[in-house]
């Protein structure tokens, strides 16, 4: 976010931009359009290779599906892994902006947003004339998902600050914790962070239609358990991988850590995209433990209803008043 950033007024980008690249979990190819839009627009996704082009709206009482990824669907017209454009637009503090894709997926570049936010600072950000209404929360909304172990709550602040926990429960990989204290750190603490995969779940992820792009360049594999010589020979026979070894801390050495606590960064980054389906920018204080995208849409759409809710009674409260 650009210094001298006036956060109480939308901002769109200043040039359309373009980045092309494969779906992590599709495996096509898809042409990325950025372009700027009207204030009070939001994000919304529009299919340019479907007839007609469709345009789903970025609403998280649109998503359709949250196995591995965000995908979002409305009217028979879909579109996935949502949540890595979204944050860098979040986070680069665009407010509105139409995104067109010629695919079904969002491309997964290097499994981070760094260059995404790049792209978007070399549009440049544009002020908008009209003021951006941030919504703080008049008490505090909790999740918890006791099956799982996942808890997440939204704390009213003056501020947006997140902080992520996660735990394996594994003596080979220790609990993380990552916190962004102000959006104005996202580009160097939080956008260049990779998403991961547990080596043991790649076979169970391509039974399931998944990870089909390039896995192996864009995620940061971890051995979370003992693999067997067999299975990794297989991994390596369908996933194309060489002198596939295991370093320190239970990462195979396909990819350099940028962040000690990458992982948990990540989650952090897929956190705030997929809060921007909640459609209100927010102030609160959120924590995160265990999470992922199920939580964080359920959690979206908990903190969606209340804030539907405040808005309903402060009408309510105006109009007794006039």
């Amino acid at each position: 976010m650009q210094i001298g950033f006036n956060q109480n007024k939308q901002h769109s980008i200043g040039e359309i931009i373009s980045i092309s690249g494969t779906g992590l979990h599709s495996g096509i190819h898809a042409d990325l359009i950025l372009k700027p839009a009207r204030p009070d627009f939001g994000f919304r996704f529009k299919r340019t290779d479907l007839s007609g082009q469709p345009v789903i709206k970025a609403d998280c009482d649109l998503v359709s599906d949250t196995f591995r990824k965000t995908t979002l669907s409305d009217k028979g017209t879909s579109v996935s892994t949502v949540e890595h454009i979204l944050s860098a637009l979040v986070g680069s503090g665009i407010d509105n902006c139409l995104i067109e894709l010629n695919g079904p997926e969002v491309p997964i570049v290097d499994g981070s947003c760094e260059k995404f936010v790049h792209l978007i600072e070399k549009s440049g950000i544009e002020e908008q004339t009209a003021d951006k209404t941030w919504y703080t929360l008049d008490k505090e909304i909790l999740y918890h998902d006791a099956e799982k172990n996942i808890t997440m709550e939204a704390i009213p602040s003056n501020e947006y600050t997140i902080t992520t926990w996660i735990d394996f429960k594994n003596e080979r990989l220790k609990p993380q914790q990552a916190t962004l204290k102000n959006l104005r750190d996202f580009k160097r603490e939080i956008a260049p962070c990779r998403t991961y995969c547990l080596v043991h779940e790649l076979e169970m992820l391509l039974e399931h239609n998944l990870v089909k792009g390039d896995i192996v360049q864009n995620a940061i594999l971890i051995i979370d358990k003992p693999v067997s010589n067999e299975e990794m020979n297989r991994l390596k026979s369908k996933f194309n991988i060489q002198n596939f070894t295991l370093k320190n801390g239970g990462y195979l050495n396909n990819l350099e850590l940028r962040y000690e606590n990458e992982i948990a960064r990540h989650k952090l980054m897929d956190l705030i995209g997929d809060l921007a389906l909640i459609g209100f920018p927010i102030r609160a204080n959120i924590t995160g433990y265990r999470l992922g995208h199920t939580s964080n849409i359920d959690f979206a759409r908990k903190i969606k209803k209340h804030i539907l809710k405040q808005i309903e009674i402060n009408a309510m409260d105006l109009s007794s008043r006039i």
